[in-house]
């Protein structure tokens, strides 16, 4: 009787395991897909790291962060290796863009369902065969043109293009004026230059036209004027926020621009 009762035991466990399992596996998901997956692309003259203070916010609210390297190459390749990585991304996608990412970000999430919203921070969301430098001519009060420092750099294929940099001596009167300087200064030293080519490519899309999005205006930008900024928000119809920041805005108010990246966020939950 002992023994029978003995080996019973473990076939009662391993049917109540299995029976368990799925309802366990489904919660998983369930708690794995109940925030959206937040991407944050950054802008020319920046790289990941700008955004931070913004991922540690997020992260702490529990929302799962991917802040992958653009590229800066070249506004088609960008935005086709900013889609890449968004399609092995899996259930829904706030998609943010800052500064030149806003470009890549309208682009990119052209061709995905699974992008949910759009957020601007600071950025260029242009309409479909608009160019940055269109839009920045469209607007006085750009301090960027000035500060730049065009140099060339050898392709794979023997020929030349030209990389921007922005003056190291003008980076945090221009970029990141509410930056203690020290930070600014080491962030200049860090940047990452944007093929021309980028700033002059037209837009193949216009993502905002089919997808709610967000606009946060850095009131203090020399880069993108305000104007421009308001301009492109009420373009889009974004749910538009005020900030007085300059250009870096991520880095000197991440609090605010995790707080609108959150609002996005859980707009898609609602839907």
């Amino acid at each position: 009787m002992n023994k029978k009762t003995v080996l019973a035991l473990p076939v009662v466990t391993l049917a109540a395991a299995v029976a368990t399992a799925p309802h366990s596996s489904a919660n998983s998901a369930a708690s794995r897909t109940e925030k959206p997956t937040i991407v944050l692309v950054h802008g020319a003259f920046a790289d990941g790291s700008s955004w931070d203070k913004v991922t540690k916010e997020l992260q702490a609210s529990g929302y799962p962060v991917v802040a992958p390297a653009n590229p800066l190459r070249g506004l088609s390749s960008d935005s086709a290796y900013v889609a890449s990585v968004l399609k092995n991304i899996q259930g829904p996608i706030v998609l943010v863009g800052h500064s030149y990412g806003g470009e890549v970000i309208t682009n990119a999430a052209a061709s995905n369902s699974q992008v949910k919203a759009l957020v601007y921070a600071a950025a260029i969301a242009p309409e479909k065969g608009e160019s940055a430098n269109k839009i920045l001519s469209g607007f006085p009060g750009s301090q960027l043109p000035d500060a730049l420092n065009p140099v060339t750099y050898p392709l794979g294929n023997g020929g030349e293009s030209t990389d921007l940099y922005v003056d190291p001596d003008k980076f945090r009167s221009v970029f990141a004026a509410d930056i203690p300087a020290r930070d600014a200064s080491a962030m200049a030293a860090a940047q990452r230059p944007v093929d021309a080519s980028s700033l002059e490519a037209d837009s193949e899309n216009a993502a905002w036209r089919s997808i709610p999005s967000w606009y946060l205006v850095a009131k203090n930008d020399r880069t993108i004027p305000p104007a421009a900024q308001r301009y492109m928000a009420d373009r889009a119809h974004a749910h538009t926020t005020e900030v007085s920041s300059s250009h870096a805005v991520a880095v000197s108010h991440p609090h605010e621009v995790a707080g609108v990246i959150q609002d996005a966020a859980r707009s898609t939950t609602q839907r």
